[in-house]
């Protein structure tokens, strides 16, 4: 009925004698995460390494993010001159109904996309003592229960990876007044935001198997209780010598606040990304339709046609995919959470041991 740690261990030597990891088949969070946590270290924001089951700071990987955040900043200085200064006095041939909203749209994108990069970096350790809690939560979950979190988090983060690497070359045809290195960063910002993001959601769906797990084991435990009430209450109060039935509710009350401990740190770490997330998404959303209808009027002949679907259209799609997948992420994990509650309540009127009738309330 529950799983146990001994099991988490075995996975962890399979990892250590070379087993390869394979897509879809995922045994234990390292190898579910494993697509995630390779992009993010690409990209310079993973300055961690995993060994058997422990997350460790990785001194050049921090150096390199060191590094990665410093260019970021510089580019987001240059960025904002280039929008406030330069293209204030330059295009003038721009209306105002054109020059003013992407002069906003920019400085609000490359502020909040800065602040984003600054604030991953900046909770660097405290996301890697959550990233540790999450492992050692989920070191409880089935293999069946890995593969199944594996279809969707393996997916996601694969596709959504390489359809930014696809949709980037169109970048240096909009931004192709812009030099190499501010290019290469609006890209690189662009992905980064997105990655933290998926992090995030990975995270949210993890801890919502866990919540899964504690409640299908609450159920199994009232069937339990129900068939054998009369069985459990002699052993308990009369013979004492197999708590079998109070150990267990007590270990998954423990692993129940282990859970909501994790979530509030979660939440806690990632406030911040996620509020300039939202509002990103919301500003980018508004100004790209603004633009589309001016585009559509003859008002803004910046690009061609081709030029401006392909970019566009995916950018656009990106940011309305991305905030389905937190809003579904959280609210599933939410539900599973109430969902807990409800069978904790099923589980006190199912019995009338007072032992257990105190430990699960």
């Amino acid at each position: 009925m529950f799983n146990s740690s001994p099991k988490y261990q075995g996975r962890h030597k399979d990892i250590k004698k070379g087993k390869k990891w394979r897509i879809f088949q995922a045994t234990d969070f390292q190898s579910l995460m494993y697509p995630c946590f390779t992009f993010c270290r690409i990209l310079g924001i993973f300055p961690y390494k995993l060994n058997a089951s422990t997350f460790k700071i990785s001194g050049p990987q921090y150096i390199l993010s060191t590094v990665i955040i410093a260019i970021c900043c510089i580019c987001t200085l240059i960025s904002l001159y280039n929008v406030n200064i330069f293209l204030t006095n330059v295009n003038t041939f721009m209306i105002d109904r054109v020059r003013i909203p992407v002069i906003l749209e920019s400085d609000c994108y490359y502020v909040l996309s800065g602040f984003i990069a600054v604030i991953t970096y900046i909770l660097s350790d405290p996301r890697m003592r959550l990233l540790q809690s999450v492992l050692e939560i989920s070191s409880r979950l089935s293999p069946k229960s890995y593969q199944k979190l594996s279809k969707l988090i393996h997916t996601k983060d694969i596709l959504g990876f390489f359809y930014l690497v696809g949709h980037a070359p169109t970048y240096y045809f909009v931004m192709r007044d812009e030099t190499v290195l501010l290019m290469t960063f609006n890209v690189y910002i662009y992905m980064l935001v997105f990655q933290m993001d998926m992090l995030y959601v990975n995270c949210v769906c993890i801890l919502k198997a866990c919540f899964e797990s504690v409640n299908n084991n609450l159920a199994h435990m009232q069937e339990f209780v129900i068939k054998n009430e009369k069985h459990v209450f002699e052993l308990i109060y009369h013979e004492q010598q197999n708590p079998f039935l109070l150990l267990k509710l007590t270990a998954l009350r423990k692993q129940h606040l282990k859970i909501i401990d994790t979530v509030q740190t979660l939440n806690m770490i990632f406030s911040l990304q996620l509020l300039a997330t939202v509002v990103i998404t919301f500003l980018e959303i508004t100004y790209s339709l603004y633009f589309y209808v001016l585009w559509c009027q003859g008002k803004w002949f910046m690009i061609n046609t081709k030029i401006y679907y392909a970019f566009f259209i995916p950018y656009v799609a990106h940011f309305i995919i991305k905030i389905i997948l937190i809003v579904w992420a959280c609210e599933t994990n939410k539900n599973q959470a109430l969902q807990i509650n409800t069978t904790i309540y099923d589980v006190f009127n199912s019995t009338t041991n007072e032992q257990i009738k105190n430990e699960v309330m």
